[in-house]
């Protein structure tokens, strides 16, 4: 079950590039439902424990293709299933040039970033961060806007650099017990552990920059919000919905449990650089009227707050984190879907351009403000629980600063209301903006955005089978 979640969407990948006219864009659709359809079956079944897969890939070099999905693996794979479909179904009626080259990489990205989340040995896991990456740069540099090659060539360079560096730091890690399952995750955290203070210590930064890259956190981040810009809208969300959460989870399957006295030292550092960003892109959120940079920006900060989480050595955090992850992919994807509709409609994403789309476009008004309300963390929406555990594991902390973390994290929540709700006032309120596409919600971009809307509510009302899917995992990561 665990390889067909991968091999779908690859197999269905490489068919698309042999699938001439909208043909592709069909298949894409079935093969990222069927792929919905055996995540959330691989979700119910975590529910009685990991399921796993192992067998001999390159023996000579001591790694398997071995695979787990536990509560959190199972959680962000039916993300990553949830997602693809909504994205496909939303741009159904936008013609893209070379249908077959544009849907064949997205689904070979679904397929790296799902193998990411399941890799329980190191060589695959990087095997798989790769793949994920390789498509989105193609992506990027062939449907993206007007600056996408430099943009696009400042994304790979980052991300491919941290990747080495990653890369080298596994290896090194490997080598310490030679053996025909020597990048075996359990392996890795034995060997890692063993490791002196010291060595731990230099060995985190190796392993950590990569994900600090991905996720970003500051200052690390200067490649995202250009990068997003640029991306057509289906591309930013899978970079903004599912690839920074590939940098979180590795921060928490392949760092956490592999360096801990490194965690130990550098947990103050990692923090107050998450700190800084919540604030630093929560101010320069408030100053941004393109809504792509706006929305990038706000993505910085809610990341800033779920890596400080990470790092606080809380049960609860850690449990938030989890959930916030989930909830942080449901809530941008709404986001960036009403982005683009007001693009499309309006001609630009200016918000000194725009307004009156309450009159003119009730229906994306009315999911701008759900949305709205869940980028802020609103009782009865799904950011709310999620965020409530994040600040409740920062104070519980084990660091001396505990309290300080928490109240200037809380201060980027406070300038997240404010940047969040001018974009709303300035997008759906005062005087009216015609329309260039004079047309509200068409049926498939409802049909999109009601999944989304659904799941905001659902699990702001009703958040316990995402706390019941990642429950216990917490106290294994923990020391």
């Amino acid at each position: 079950m665990l390889t067909l979640l991968i091999f779908v969407p690859l197999i269905a990948g490489i068919f698309s590039f042999l699938v001439k006219g909208n043909g592709a864009k069909g298949l894409a659709l079935a093969s990222s439902l069927a792929t919905l359809a055996l995540s959330a079956y691989v979700a119910f079944e975590t529910g009685n424990g990991p399921l796993g897969f192992s067998m001999p890939w390159i023996p000579q070099l001591g790694t398997q293709f071995s695979l787990q999905a536990d509560g959190m693996s199972a959680m962000l794979c039916l993300l990553t299933g949830i997602v693809m479909p909504v994205v496909i179904i939303a741009n159904w009626n936008k013609e893209v040039e070379r249908p077959w080259s544009f849907y064949g990489l997205m689904l070979l990205s679904q397929a790296g970033i799902t193998g990411v989340f399941l890799a329980y040995d190191a060589l695959l896991f990087y095997f798989f961060w790769e793949l994920a990456l390789i498509p989105v740069y193609f992506l990027c540099s062939r449907w993206g806007g007007e600056r996408r090659i430099a943009v696009t060539f400042k994304f790979f360079v980052y991300t491919f650099l941290g990747s080495l560096m990653m890369l080298a730091g596994l290896i090194y890690l490997a080598t310490l017990t030679p053996g025909a399952d020597s990048y075996s995750w359990a392996n890795i955290t034995r060997a890692g552990a063993s490791l002196s203070p010291e060595n731990q210590s230099w060995l985190f930064w190796l392993i950590f920059i990569a994900f600090a890259i991905k996720m970003p956190i500051f200052p690390f981040h200067t490649w995202q919000p250009d990068t997003y810009e640029q991306s057509p809208t289906p591309v930013t969300i899978i970079l903004s919905a599912l690839m920074v959460k590939m940098g979180m989870f590795a921060v928490v399957r392949w760092l956490l449990p592999v360096v801990p006295s490194g965690v130990a030292f550098w947990t103050d550092t990692v923090i107050v650089l998450s700190v800084i960003g919540i604030v630093y892109a929560s101010l320069l959120a408030i100053v941004q009227t393109d809504l792509k940079r706006l929305v990038a920006y706000s993505s910085i900060a809610h990341m800033g707050l779920m890596c400080a989480a990470a790092f606080a050595h809380s049960e609860v955090g850690m449990h938030g984190l989890m959930v916030q992850m989930f909830n942080h992919g449901i809530n941008i994807t709404g986001m960036w879907l009403i982005v683009s509709m007001v693009e499309n409609r309006w001609g630009t994403r200016d918000m000194s351009k725009l307004g009156g789309m309450a009159t003119s476009a009730p229906q994306m008004s009315i999911a701008l403000l759900i949305i709205a309300f869940a980028n802020i963390a609103l009782p009865l929406t799904n950011g709310f629980i999620g965020e409530f555990m994040l600040f409740n594991g920062i104070f519980q902390g084990a660091s001396a600063f505990s309290m300080t973390y928490m109240v200037v994290a809380g201060v980027g929540i406070i300038l997240g209301a404010v940047y969040t709700l001018n974009m709303v006032q300035k997008t759906a309120f005062g005087n009216t903006v015609p329309m260039q596409v004079a047309k509200d919600m068409t049926l498939n971009e409802s049909v999109a955005m009601a999944l989304i809307v659904v799941l905001v509510i659902f699990l702001g009302v009703y958040p316990k089978p995402l706390l019941e899917l990642t429950s216990g995992i917490s106290g294994a990561i923990l020391p």
